[in-house]
């Protein structure tokens, strides 16, 4: 079943500009003061509110160890830490953040 996940932001235009430039997603849909992105089969839509929600982990997932290192090598100066497996979860990850703070997570699943 196809789904959004609708976040509020209170600076819709930078957050569209990083999403696009930065992770590669692209306006599915603009709306007056909503814009709807795309990657692959994730779809995020932002709208301009008062406040930012910023809680959760937003998860962009690969196929592989290099697709998730291409990632980083784009994003290492955003990124907390360069990608590292983690044993418990049997993934390859890394994390950054957004321009609002947001908790993004690139990531392999090993089992997969």
């Amino acid at each position: 079943m196809p789904g959004i996940v609708f976040l509020s932001t209170e600076r819709l235009r930078e957050i569209v500009e990083f999403y696009t430039s930065r992770l590669g997603m692209n306006v599915w849909l603009e709306q007056e003061d909503c814009t709807i992105l795309q990657y692959d089969n994730l779809f995020l839509g932002f709208c301009q509110r008062e406040k930012a929600n910023v809680g959760g982990i937003i998860t962009f997932w690969f196929e592989t160890n290099r697709e998730v290192e291409e990632r980083y090598e784009d994003l290492s100066d955003l990124a907390e830490s360069p990608p590292t497996e983690n044993a418990k979860y049997r993934i390859y990850h890394f994390f950054l953040r957004d321009p609002e703070g947001r908790r993004l997570e690139v990531q392999r699943f090993l089992d997969r």
